[in-house]
């Protein structure tokens, strides 16, 4: 990243809410939970898949949490109704999980038996690094129970990760693999791009060498590239492409053409400044754009 995008991102706090509104509206289905059935009937229709996502992890209180739970119920039962191609993901903070463990635990394993009832299946979201031993922990409880309907991610970028995938060995775990979008310290995640790259196709061989099916949750050519490499020959149950609502749509579409599965992250809710902030925080090209936006506003008014 350079100087200037290092600056935009400092400032992007401070801009203001309708330029970001305006931004990021491509990424984000909208506020309510019809838009986002709507964005996932439209990819359907050209024979790709859908993770819905509920916004909204940021909670201070346990009726927060237990809100957050009840519209997941929601999004279950309108996949169900619609008969929708799409499952969820679930962050666990937004359940709960730095308030009250077990308030966590109740609520996320409500909503996996509630999926599983409607054959639908749950993506536990991997959070910072101060999320993931518990996240773990709570996966593999919800395993335990005989829930199979459930998922994880894991995030090349940190040092542990094929360490993790070998613990995880036994359960042949269905697992998103991304790169990882938080700011690490260097002593627990790689800094370099190329590093990163070849963790991410090392996780992604361990995974694959175990049986585990898998998502490969990422928009890097170079990734998408050596992945069509290792998948070649396994049947398309084995694995699945993953990318973002409004990003790489061209790409989406050829690997779909080509035969491949894929499936869009579509995110909704009244929390969308929050996650649009956060992505735009990530992404140094879509914070200059959030720069020349705020920059020609200010000049109109002159």
């Amino acid at each position: 990243m350079g100087l200037f995008e290092r600056a935009v991102v400092r400032i992007l706090p401070v801009v203001p809410r309708s330029v970001v509104r305006r931004v990021s509206a491509p990424y984000i289905a909208g506020p309510t939970l019809d838009d986002a059935r709507r964005t996932v009937a439209l990819l359907n229709a050209q024979r790709q898949s859908a993770t819905i996502d509920v916004l909204g992890e940021e909670i201070a209180r346990p009726e927060e949490a237990h809100a957050i739970a009840d519209a997941y119920r929601a999004v279950l039962a309108a996949i169900h109704d619609d008969g929708l191609d799409a499952n969820v993901s679930v962050k666990l903070t937004g359940l709960g999980l730095k308030l009250d463990r077990g308030l966590c635990r109740e609520l996320i394993e409500s909503i996996v038996r509630d999926a599983a009832a409607r054959s639908t299946f749950v993506r536990i979201d991997m959070e910072d690094s101060t999320c993931v031993d518990e996240t773990l922990a709570l996966y593999r409880e919800l395993r335990g129970a005989g829930l199979d309907n459930v998922g994880i991610v894991l995030q090349c970028c940190l040092k542990r990760t094929l360490a993790d995938i070998a613990e995880l060995a036994d359960l042949r775990p269905g697992v998103r693999l991304c790169k990882g979008i938080y700011i690490e310290p260097p002593g627990i995640a790689f800094q370099d791009h190329d590093v990163v790259r070849r963790s991410f196709v090392a996780c992604l061989e361990a995974l694959l060498a175990g049986g585990s099916r898998v998502a490969i949750a990422t928009h890097d050519e170079f990734l998408v590239g050596e992945s069509l490499k290792r998948v070649a020959g396994l049947d398309t149950s084995a694995y699945e492409f993953q990318m973002l609502l409004g990003v790489r749509e061209g790409r989406a579409t050829e690997l779909v053409a080509a035969g491949h599965g894929l499936r869009v992250y579509v995110p909704y809710g009244q929390r969308w400044y929050e996650y649009s902030l956060r992505r735009l925080q990530e992404n140094p090209r879509l914070a200059a754009v959030i720069a020349k936006a705020t920059v020609g506003r200010l000049a109109g008014r002159g």
